[in-house]
């Protein structure tokens, strides 16, 4: 794990890029080849899937996805938010990370003119973006790390992260999951492809020991729903520190505190957060030990 993590640190950019892409066109071709044998899932198959690993009716869920990691999907990527909302039912909540950036916040959002909460397309994946247009999904208003969510309470999951001046404070979708005792869903991906909530505990923690925002603050358009156009003021990621994340060093921590299950879904090797415990215990090991994604061993 960790000389992965220095190749990547060491390895350009673009590199990085075509790596992905190339592992994406393998995807495709095994995902064609399924097909073609007539080895397919259906919303049937992920229905009881996701009921057999404890997600239940009222469950508040934020899904973190890959699609391709579940096998060949009937009707794709609307299989599988349809079984998700009918296994929450309609007194749960579905939420979904869908940042319309899949690189160094700093890098986006330099070239940002305007966030577009309805049109920015996600670049999280076929799941996310085929949930963000969902007509009931409403998404936050934060131009980095927006969310969006289905439920009777959607309001106060996503209207306060519009001028919070980080992505993932105490107003953000990621905080509310754990303040409503819900489950974070990592289905065919792990914390280092999605970490959203690991970034909590830096917004939760005063004077954090490293310096995880860059220096300088960035003032965003943003182009609300209805049309209005205002303006928010947020912090974003210091690249150089992101470099040092060893986010899935964590997960034998949250396995022994008994806050995460590794699950299978259809293909999918998952993760499945108890989201309060994963707080709490990203909180008491780092008041203990110093324990964080860039320190998981402790200080």
């Amino acid at each position: 794990m960790q000389l992965r993590n220095t190749i990547r640190k060491l390895t350009p950019a673009v590199l990085l890029h075509f790596f992905r892409s190339w592992k994406k066109k393998v995807k495709n071709k095994r995902l064609a080849a399924a097909k073609r044998k007539g080895i397919q899932y259906t919303k049937a198959d992920l229905i009881h899937a996701f009921q057999s690993i404890g997600i239940q009716q009222g469950d508040v869920m934020l899904v973190h996805s890959s699609l391709s990691a579940l096998g060949y999907v009937e009707n794709g990527p609307k299989d599988v938010v349809d079984a998700l909302l009918e296994v929450v039912g309609k007194d749960g909540h579905l939420l979904m990370p869908n940042s319309p950036n899949d690189s160094f916040q700093l890098e986006y959002i330099r070239t940002l003119k305007e966030f577009d909460v309805n049109n920015a397309p996600s670049a999280l994946g076929a799941i996310s973006e085929c949930f963000r247009k969902y007509p009931n999904a409403i998404r936050s208003a934060h131009p980095t790390e927006p969310v969006s969510c289905i439920g009777k309470n959607t309001s106060y999951f996503v209207d306060d992260h519009f001028g919070s001046i980080t992505p993932y404070g105490s107003n953000s979708p990621f905080y509310k999951v754990s303040e409503q005792q819900g489950k974070i869903l990592y289905l065919g991906v792990t914390l280092d492809n999605a970490g959203t909530n690991l970034h909590t505990l830096e917004d939760a923690v005063d004077n954090f020991p490293f310096p995880v925002y860059h220096d300088e603050l960035y003032t965003v358009s943003i182009r609300f729903a209805d049309g209005r156009l205002g303006s928010m003021t947020t912090k974003v990621h210091n690249p150089e520190q992101s470099k040092l994340r060893r986010c899935d060093q964590l997960l034998p921590l949250f396995e022994r505190e008994g806050v995460l299950q590794r699950v299978k879904v259809l293909n999918a090797d998952s993760l499945l957060f108890d989201a309060k415990g994963m707080f709490d215990v990203m909180l008491k090991s780092f008041d203990e030990k110093g324990v964080t994604m860039y320190t998981p061993n402790g200080r």
